[in-house]
């Protein structure tokens, strides 16, 4: 494994791209310092989501935290949860456009279209395995973070160029 950062990596460093290894033991005292890690992390940030590549480590762990903060005035408020191996399928074929950022492409915001709802499929900190439907913003935070365990980020969904400009001009939406 290798070794953790105490800050996301950004856009250019080659672990963004890999794909991520699958957790084989969520007790595993390297996945619980490296969740702990993550937690820490994205609490610092304002982000609402993050994944382990994004702290150097190529593993399928990503936490969803949905809450209103600065980067997301609107965003719905959820616990933070922590989901091992996390995979989706669509519920229909509806897609949605939205703003979304990313804590390792920072001072960039970009409409990407996404499933409005999924059913996702994940191992909870306990090794059981959980379903939901998500739908709107939380689903939307979780195909973002699912992405960064495939090597993907945000920018590789985006329909156009002109679908993204700076945070500035993103944060002038709301005021």
């Amino acid at each position: 494994m290798n070794e953790p950062s105490t800050t996301c990596l950004q856009l250019g460093d080659p672990v963004l791209r890999c794909h991520a290894l699958p957790v084989d033991n969520v007790a595993e005292k390297a996945i619980q310092a490296t969740v702990t890690l993550m937690q820490t992390v994205l609490t610092a940030s304002q982000g609402v989501g993050i994944a382990a590549p994004q702290i150097n480590v190529s593993k399928q762990i990503i936490i969803v935290a949905s809450r209103p903060n600065q980067r997301y005035p609107n965003a719905p408020l959820m616990a933070p949860t922590v989901m091992f191996n996390p995979t989706f399928e669509a519920v229909g074929t509806e897609l949605e456009k939205d703003w979304e950022g990313c804590l390792s492409v920072p001072s960039i915001r970009a409409l990407v279209p996404r499933f409005k709802t999924i059913q996702a499929r994940y191992i909870n900190v306990l090794g059981d395995l959980e379903q939901m439907q998500l739908e709107g913003f939380v689903a939307r935070i979780f195909q973002h973070e699912c992405d960064h365990l495939q090597g993907k980020v945000f920018l590789d969904r985006v329909d156009a160029t002109v679908d993204i400009i700076a945070e500035s001009e993103y944060l002038k939406l709301f005021n």
